[in-house]
């Protein structure tokens, strides 16, 4: 009897293994779809910007063996035992692209050139990178796909957003923090940010600095930085001319964290605004201006 049971349970599974995939059909689609994304990802073509020149750096093999593992972790496939014992299947999707950026943060390099940067930037020990330096001559070196997670942000947040790495491009200006920003950087930059804006429709709001996401530990992309000229282009936002009084009950504090500040440190939150926003007055004072500034930046979110 137990010799009968056992070839009928045989001849079922042979039956089954046998049997018609009914996602085979999905799953040629999905392994097409995620060998363009490889493509995609692996892609290090130098890209025209308006009155930009185009440079390429030598391929460095750190980067290309990093890529090899980021593309084998999205073509992972294995199956997972979940803590109450059942077992995950896969059945592939047809319907999916890599994830895109949403924040663009600004940093100044607070190094003394653009070579010094990149050496910095491809040295494993640093642990620090970022997708694009800007040099003061206006040079653009890009050093990390756009979908791919650069080091940049560090320990910060924006709004609920506590990985900003992982939602980001990360954009260092060469500039020592305590110098003018030339006009050919400047236009670089905002060339950039037109690719960039159209590329993955980041919002103005969400082009932002270092010092934003991490008040008091960042200040950089410094005082000097032109962020009125940038929003004034459509690149983050300002306030405007003419500041309406707040009411008398405006929560300040709320205020701020609704446009995206940490206001654990509400001083440091502050004096972020401020160097963004006012940039003739750092210190953690609330002043008439201040407050009514936080109002209109915080009508405009």
């Amino acid at each position: 009897m137990m010799t009968k049971i056992f070839y009928y349970l045989l001849f079922a599974l042979i039956i089954t293994s046998c049997a018609t995939n009914p996602y085979k059909k999905s799953e040629k689609v999905y392994d097409e779809t995620l060998k363009t994304l490889k493509e995609t990802i692996s892609s290090k073509e130098t890209v025209a910007l308006p009155v930009v020149n185009t440079y390429k750096i030598t391929d460095n093999r750190s980067y290309a063996e990093k890529l090899i593992n980021a593309k084998d972790s999205i073509s992972k496939m294995s199956l997972t035992i979940l803590k109450n014992g059942v077992n995950t299947e896969w059945i592939s999707t047809v319907n999916f692209n890599l994830r895109k950026p949403n924040f663009v943060i600004i940093h100044h390099t607070a190094q003394d050139s653009i070579q010094q940067t990149i050496k910095t930037f491809t040295l494993a020990r640093t642990q620090v990178s970022a997708h694009y330096v800007i040099g003061d001559d206006g040079r653009v070196v890009q050093m990390l796909n756009d979908y791919l997670r650069a080091w940049h942000a560090g320990n910060g947040s924006w709004g609920k957003n506590t990985d900003i790495n992982s939602a980001s491009i990360g954009i260092e200006l060469d500039n020592n923090g305590s110098e003018p920003f030339s006009e050919a950087q400047i236009n670089s930059l905002l060339a950039l940010l037109t690719k960039l804006k159209k590329d993955y429709n980041i919002p103005d709001q969400n082009i932002i600095g270092h010092s934003d996401i991490a008040p008091r530990r960042k200040v950089d992309p410094s005082v000097l930085f032109p962020w009125q000229t940038l929003a004034e282009k459509g690149f983050g936002i300002w306030p405007d001319e003419v500041l309406e009084s707040a009411p008398a009950d405006f929560n300040v504090e709320q205020a701020l964290r609704i446009i995206g500040y940490n206001t654990k440190n509400l001083a440091a939150a502050i004096s972020a605004f401020k160097l963004h926003f006012i940039q003739t007055d750092l210190t953690p004072l609330l002043d008439e201006k201040t407050i009514n500034t936080i109002y209109n930046i915080y009508k405009k979110q």
